[in-house]
């Protein structure tokens, strides 16, 4: 029986900071085990140029407790004014990763999103010639459409007219969340990946309503069923270089989260590696999670492998806290609702 796995150090293929005090108070949570992150840009005002990229990397660097050993990797937020050519030169100059599109209105801060698909048609072109990634949160928003069909919907409507009319553009599906997402990434080829996150991989949607609402189970894309929970679990855990770990840990202070139209999003950063490995452990995959969380993201993204490693050893239970202080309130860490019995040496 496996008691300690080293591993590469992983990297966080989808996170939120925020910024300020916020930001000052997790980013440590995803320093401490994680050595390079994909920074979400729907801050407000939204990360649209290369200068706020640019900018919004340096508050980070200066908030980094880990200097020189954690690298924010950025992105821009598509809008349907956004410059091909400001794309290309961010890119062109190391700063910029990805590009982040989101439908206006389908989550957190995306009003600034995209309604009107072709207008945007030149800044895809420009990104399949220079080989930027396209990060995708993939929901529709249309109202008549259910909350629990719209990732299905979009990956029919919206995503796989977007991949036929641009067939060199790399996508990546992030946070996916059905079977259907699942099984169209894996038919996908070398130029469409998927992020997995650390939540999706433990609740349904009965965690979010059955006996109560339950707000920090709350997210968007919204958990499903559990048949579609064990689909992600079985992609995630296969050593499929398709998917790869994206956390969406996304920090809301606990008064916007137990409110009246409570905020989407789950607090993971802080024990993501020990929720992975009692996951990975049970499907009898353990040997599948570098794969995973340090293998897959930067194969797909065109970077080197991390050389430092953690070291997972299996005890105790963990103890993790429950929340997260920020000089403006808490933070609830997400609770996988079973005991961790792996810590990380980090």
């Amino acid at each position: 029986m496996t008691e300690t796995l080293t591993i590469r150090r992983p990297d966080d293929w989808h996170l939120h900071l925020r910024d300020g005090a916020m930001m000052e108070a997790v980013l440590p949570e995803t320093t401490r085990h994680f050595a390079r992150a994909i920074i979400m840009p729907n801050l407000v005002p939204p990360v649209i140029t290369s200068d706020d990229a640019s900018a919004y990397r340096e508050r980070i660097l200066k908030a980094n407790p880990r200097k020189g050993q954690f690298d924010p990797l950025m992105t821009l937020y598509l809008t349907e004014q956004t410059d091909p050519e400001d794309v290309a030169f961010a890119h062109a100059s190391g700063l910029v990763k990805a590009v982040k599109l989101y439908p206006a209105g389908a989550t957190t801060n995306s009003s600034s999103g995209v309604t009107e698909f072709e207008k945007v048609r030149p800044v895809l072109e420009k990104m399949a010639e220079i080989g930027l990634p396209l990060c995708i949160h993939g929901e529709v928003v249309t109202p008549d459409i259910d909350i629990f069909d719209r990732e299905k919907v979009f990956i029919d409507k919206v995503l796989d007219p977007i991949r036929k009319a641009n067939p060199d553009l790399k996508v990546v599906m992030e946070h996916i969340t059905t079977k259907d997402g699942a099984d169209y990434a894996r038919e996908g080829g070398e130029k469409l990946g998927a992020t997995i996150t650390t939540h999706h991989l433990v609740i349904n949607r009965n965690h979010i309503l059955v006996g109560g609402i339950k707000p920090h189970y709350y997210c968007l894309p919204v958990a499903k069923r559990e048949t579609h929970r064990l689909a992600l679990v079985e992609a995630a855990t296969s050593g499929d270089p398709t998917y790869f770990l994206g956390t969406d840990s996304a920090p809301h202070l606990d008064g916007a989260k137990e409110s009246a139209c409570g905020c989407a999003g789950c607090f993971t950063a802080t024990n993501t590696m020990s929720i992975l490995a009692e996951v990975f452990e049970k499907e009898g995959a353990l040997d599948k999670l570098e794969a995973f969380t340090s293998l897959n993201g930067p194969r797909f993204y065109g970077l080197p492998f991390n050389e430092a490693t953690i070291t997972l050893r299996k005890g105790n239970p963990v103890q993790y806290p429950d929340k997260i202080d920020t000089e403006n309130g808490p933070v609830t860490v997400f609770d996988p609702q079973m005991p961790l019995h792996w810590s990380v040496e980090a």
